[in-house]
């Protein structure tokens, strides 16, 4: 049995660092599917050759791990940028352009201007060398960083949240479809920041629609 080619995350930046770019950011979002809270981008420029053992798509790690991460990241990357995109907007404008532009936002929320951009799969418009990359988050240090600061950075927010509804339990499901979650919105129904246009939302509301015109 053939074992699994173990990916060099660093292999895509090392290139970029032999043809001169010397500030590189990875940019990756998190929060495309929960049905409430924002979609949040995370940009990271690492320093050169830099490595952290385990990192990789912020969805294939343990809470506790992406936890560790983000403080590793945070204390050693030169520069972080998040960008934050409400649900009103994500309805305004739909799920993908929303995520598009939260990583603008993040992009230009760096510290420091980079000199070549990584993004997960995402094709933005800027005037900076741009290289978008399918899987990105599991080939790329820059964008797995990325895409562990967009997420820890959504599940603190969607924790703070719970503290203003508890009986949401949105500490537990982050917002996203459970089947838990989908018993509370039936119950309760969809406070103003969740996302009207997602089926299930939408669907409850036509149904209560109907209901007021029985």
């Amino acid at each position: 049995m053939k074992t699994k080619e173990k990916v060099d995350l660093r292999s895509i930046e090392k290139r970029l660092w032999q043809e001169g770019y010397r500030r590189i950011a990875g940019v990756d979002e998190a929060g495309r599917g929960p049905l409430v809270g924002p979609v949040v981008a995370g940009a990271v420029i690492l320093p050169k050759d830099y490595d952290l053992e385990g990192l990789n798509d912020s969805k294939q790690l343990s809470e506790k791990k992406r936890n560790q991460y983000y403080e590793m990241i945070k204390k050693e990357a030169i520069a972080i940028g998040i960008g934050i995109v409400d649900a009103k907007t994500i309805d305004e404008i739909n799920i993908y352009e929303a995520s598009r532009l939260a990583m603008k936002l993040a992009l230009e929320n760096l510290e420091v201007s980079p000199d070549y951009i990584l993004t997960d799969a995402m094709p933005i418009e800027l005037d900076t060398p741009l290289e978008a990359i399918i899987h990105g988050d599991a080939l790329s240090i820059s964008i797995a960083a990325g895409s562990v600061i967009a997420k820890v950075t959504r599940d603190r927010l969607m924790e703070e949240f719970d503290k203003l509804h508890p009986e949401y339990e949105f500490k537990n499901h982050k917002g996203y479809p459970t089947k838990r979650h989908l018993e509370l919105l039936s119950k309760y129904g969809p406070l103003e920041n969740y996302r009207f246009t997602y089926k299930p939302v939408r669907a409850l509301m036509d149904k209560e629609t109907k209901k007021e015109e029985v």
